[in-house]
């Protein structure tokens, strides 16, 4: 069966993340240590993504090539999922709001890098 996500990430991400909270709070974990438990799980994600990596290049000598950049690619798309549900999890309703503004600002440094001018990036930025 195919769960019904909802209109909007956001949306799913704050279901995920209220649901997360829910089943930690029933088990008497308070808030901090569920952000702290939800960061190292964000942690294990990077780490799948990597061993996905070592395999899909095949380095480990013992395993051959175990994976696939398809495989790369879900590994890379979980972590992302459990990055912006810790985020949800920290700010609530705000998450969206400060991750765009939070993207915008370090986007800005990249693009003033691309402006043709070999200026610098701005100050502050």
């Amino acid at each position: 069966m195919e769960p019904v996500l909802s209109p909007s990430p956001w949306e799913t991400i704050g279901r995920l993340a209220d649901l997360f909270t829910r089943l930690d709070t029933a088990r008497g974990i308070p808030a901090e240590q569920q952000w702290t438990l939800q960061v190292l799980k964000l942690t294990e994600e990077v780490g799948e993504s990597a061993q996905a990596v070592i395999g899909a290049w095949a380095t480990n000598p013992r395993k051959g090539q175990s994976h696939t950049w398809g495989h790369v690619q879900e590994e890379v798309a979980d972590a992302a999922i459990t990055s912006l549900v810790s985020l949800h999890r920290m700010l609530g309703d705000e998450a969206p709001a400060f991750f765009e503004a939070l993207l915008a600002r370090k986007a800005a440094r990249f693009f003033d890098l691309d402006d043709d001018t070999g200026a610098p990036p701005r100050e502050g930025a």
